[in-house]
């Protein structure tokens, strides 16, 4: 297991195991990060009303996107269309979470710098972690002067 996953495991011990290893569904998602980040769906795409965008409400700059898609995406034998959320690690955390965990190398975004959080398959508290990260990674950095 590697560091950051070991840190996530060994945050979870303390937590209500029965809530927290328990999926969440998209409403329950959006609930988290308006009373989080005080952030809700913004819905962008002309048409498309199951797509949302959650942003930094300063920035605008995007921090996650949630949306519909088949499982065979992420190498089901299943057309089933479940809800998923991209999201933005760092580097150095890409890689620290798999299958296992819900978490997939990250649908029609950069696979580099995002992953996709299946939300039926992903306990929470690995879901709601993996949007802090996104969040923080997301977020306006500090102008550094030039000397």
């Amino acid at each position: 297991m590697d560091f950051f996953a070991k840190i996530w495991y060994d945050d979870s011990i303390d937590n209500d195991h029965e809530r927290m290893n328990a999926p969440m569904t998209k409403q329950e998602y959006f609930a988290h990060c308006a009373d989080i980040y005080g952030t809700v769906p913004d819905y962008p795409f002309e048409e498309d009303f199951e797509t949302a965008v959650l942003r930094h409400a300063d920035t605008r700059k995007w921090y996650g996107i949630v949306m519909k898609v088949p499982r065979r995406k992420f190498g089901f034998d299943s057309d089933e269309a479940v809800d998923v959320v991209n999201l933005k690690l760092p580097l150095d955390m890409y890689g620290s979470f798999g299958a296992a965990d819900g978490v997939y190398p990250a649908y029609h975004m950069n696979k580099m710098h995002w992953i996709s959080v299946l939300l039926p398959d992903a306990q929470t508290e690995l879901t709601q972690f993996l949007t802090s990260v996104s969040y923080d990674a997301t977020k306006q950095k500090p102008k550094t002067k030039r000397p």
